[in-house]
This record gives C-alpha cells, sequence and structure tokens, in this order.
C-alpha cells in the first residue's frame, strides 16, 4: 500500500506509480479524487476503470453490511475501492488522500510508503491559515517506523517534526534524493543509487520532476518487495498522463484544460504558457469558488493572460458570481463576465483567431462543464 498526500501533485503522482509498476509488469489498483466526467474514474484496477456493474454491486454490499453506521460520500467511495481491491488480486495498491491527511477516510489505512507531494495553501477552513498547520495535516498520514517521501523542496516544519515525533524515516527531495536535469533527459540521484538517462515526464512543468523523482524514491524504497527497471520507469514516464493536467486539445485554436485552483498550482501552470507561448493571444475561461485565494490566483495568471473570461459557478454553500469573481481577481485587460462556464467558454470561441489559444482552469467543475462540451462536440 501506498498512500499519496499534499496540496498539489497528487493526481500526478499516482499516475507515475501506476504507469511505472503496470510497465514492470505488476498489477496495480489506483483509488483518486474527484473525477471529471464518471464516478467510475475514481476505482481502477489494471488501469481499466471499474464498471457501472461492479460498482453498483460493492456499494450495495458496503449498504447492506453498515447497518445504523452513517459514511459520509467520501467514506463511501473509499469503502468501495478498497473492497474493489481486496478482491483483484493485486501487486500494489495506490491511495490517493482526498483533503488534508490526518482526518480523510484514506487515512484508516496503514501503508508501507507515505508520499508527500507538496505543501500548499487551500482548504484553509478545514487546514488551517497556513503551511504550518496544512503541513501538521497532510503529515498524518505517517505512521512509526514506516517511510515517508516528501517532494516540497522547503516543507514547513510542523511535518518534519512529526516525522521526528513518530521516528519516521523521511526521504526528502534535496536532501535525500535529487534531479540532475539535462536538456533532453535527467538523473534521479539517491541515498543508495542513481537512475541515469532518464526520458523527461510526459507531464509539463519543473514541478513534475519534482513529482516524477518523488515517486522513483517511493519505488526505491519498495525495491526489495517490488523491483522495477530503469526501462520500466523510464516507459512510465514516458505513458503518464492525467486528464486536465495542462492537458492539449488540439485544433485551430487550442484548448488547454488545468484544473489548478490555488495559487500554487496556478503559478505552475502560468509557468508552463510562458514556457509554451506562440505569437497569439491568450483567452482564459475561468470559474472559480468562493473560498479559494482569488487575489493570488490573478496575481499569478495575470500576466500570461490576453483576454478573461468569466463563468460563474453554482455549488452550495461555495457558489460565485463571475462579476464578483472579476472584483477579487484583481486583474488588467479586457474582462467579460458570462452567468456560466458554457456561455465563456463559447464567448472565448467566437474571440479566438487561428494561432490564439484557450486555457481553461480555476476548478475541478470549470474543466468538467468545458469537457462535457467539447465531448458532445
Amino acid at each position: 500500500m501506498i498512500t499519496v498526500g499534499g496540496t498539489n501533485g497528487k493526481g500526478s503522482c499516482v499516475a507515475y506509480l501506476e504507469a511505472m509498476l503496470s510497465a514492470a509488469g505488476y498489477r496495480v489498483g489506483a483509488y483518486t479524487s474527484p473525477h471529471l466526467l464518471r464516478y467510475n474514474e475514481r476505482i481502477r484496477v489494471a488501469g481499466t476503470m471499474i464498471s457501472d456493474v461492479a460498482l453498483c454491486t460493492v456499494f450495495q454490499r458496503i449498504e447492506s453490511a453498515r447497518g445504523d453506521v452513517p459514511l459520509t460520500y467520501f467514506e463511501y467511495g473509499t469503502l468501495a475501492a478498497l473492497a474493489t481491491f481486496q478482491e483483484a488480486k493485486l501487486d500494489a495498491v495506490l491511495l490517493e488522500v482526498g483533503l488534508g491527511g490526518r482526518l480523510d477516510a484514506v487515512n484508516m489505512i496503514d501503508a508501507d510508503v507515505a508520499l508527500v507531494a507538496s505543501i500548499g495553501i487551500d482548504h484553509t477552513d478545514w487546514l488551517g491559515p497556513d503551511r504550518e498547520s496544512i503541513g501538521h495535516e497532510k503529515a498524518g498520514i505517517f505512521r512509526a517506523g514506516k517511510p515517508v517521501v516528501c517532494g516540497d523542496p522547503e516543507p514547513p516544519q510542523s511535518l518534519i517534526r512529526q516525522a521526528d515525533i513518530l521516528r519516521t524515516p523521511l526521504f526528502q527531495l534535496n536532501r535525500q534524493f535529487h534531479i540532475d536535469k539535462h536538456e533532453l533527459s535527467w538523473n534521479w540521484l539517491g541515498w543508495e543509487s542513481r537512475r541515469q538517462g532518464l526520458p523527461l515526464p510526459r507531464l509539463r512543468g519543473t514541478v513534475q520532476l519534482h513529482n516524477a523523482a518523488s515517486c522513483i524514491a517511493v519505488l526505491q524504497l519498495l525495491d526489495e518487495r517490488l523491483p522495477v527497471s530503469d526501462e520500466a520507469i523510464g516507459l512510465g514516464l514516458h505513458k503518464a498522463s492525467v486528464p486536465a493536467r495542462f492537458q492539449l486539445v488540439d485544433g485551430a485554436v487550442p484548448v488547454i484544460l488545468d484544473v489548478a485552483h490555488n495559487a500554487e498550482a496556478c503559478a505552475a501552470l502560468a509557468q508552463n504558457l510562458e514556457t509554451s507561448a506562440g505569437n497569439g493571444r491568450t483567452f482564459a475561461v475561468a470559474g472559480m469558488l468562493r473560498d479559494k485565494p482569488l487575489a493570488a490566483i490573478g496575481r499569478v495568471m495575470d500576466a500570461q493572460v490576453d483576454a478573461w473570461y468569466l463563468g460563474s459557478l453554482r455549488v452550495a454553500g461555495r457558489e460565485l458570481d463571475a462579476t464578483e469573481l472579476a472584483q477579487a481577481l484583481a486583474i488588467s485587460g479586457e474582462v467579460s463576465c458570462h452567468d456560466s462556464v458554457p456561455l465563456a467558454f463559447a464567448a472565448a470561441q467566437a474571440e479566438a483567431r487561428p494561432g490564439d489559444r484557450i486555457v481553461v482552469f480555476g476548478s475541478f467543475h470549470t474543466v468538467e462543464a468545458v469537457l462535457r462540451l467539447l465531448s458532445d462536440g
């Protein structure tokens, strides 16, 4: 069992581990969240998402067994994943933490290795107002004596302190393992070994090297039980993909889909936009929720966007009107506000010309709405 937590990068780390272990010939189960188009996306066995029949069957089992015990939405899903994996004869199981770590349903499992991809500011109503308090919550997945990998180059002291308290072996990026990047390849330099001449990840951005290096560290810790060759790691780096993480939909006006919805993730998105900029204009289609750091997101994204098309999101308790969003982002340049994300996307499409690009970001709800439009089209 491998538990994957953190603020950003969890989905990418699960994708890398799943691809690398699968390339090595292992049968892998993966539990992720949230989903984009179908709930079934959350549970995968050997690379295939669970069928409707299997999902309904396992939910019925849980409903029959729970009696008077109340279960949350996420607890139902986690139990469904674990029950599915129990019967699937797997070599490895990857569990992505939903929110935080200490109180997350996934934390009922004592994993062999825990991975914390990064610590950023998000879900502050639940996890606390700063990186120290959030780091404490994320470190809740640590177990006494079980190794932990941290891919954040500057983790909060609360995370390091919790590892010390539990006497948990902590393997940190830029301390116990390092990245040696070249123009077309890179080397992973670890505490007892090195992996040389690795291909650059298919997923874009500097942070993806951090994620990939952290995953290799996890595999190194499991090497006696699940050895993975350099060749399998290379194949995994090439094949790993995550929907809506700088996902490019080709066309006369390409569309970039990214679920970035906090300042750190949007900074990585902005960097990717900058390094891939062409001669055309960049149109941003964005809808966001009220509890996000909107001013910080506006600051990191504004320089990369020529025109903004904002759509209102209607999510109970977290809804945000497009005009309020425009004020909170405090962005410059052209801004148009629309009653929904589909209307904002249609307006951007009508304005864009060949050579331009449209980037859709701000929330899973935003990307889902545009994905459905593109799928129907």
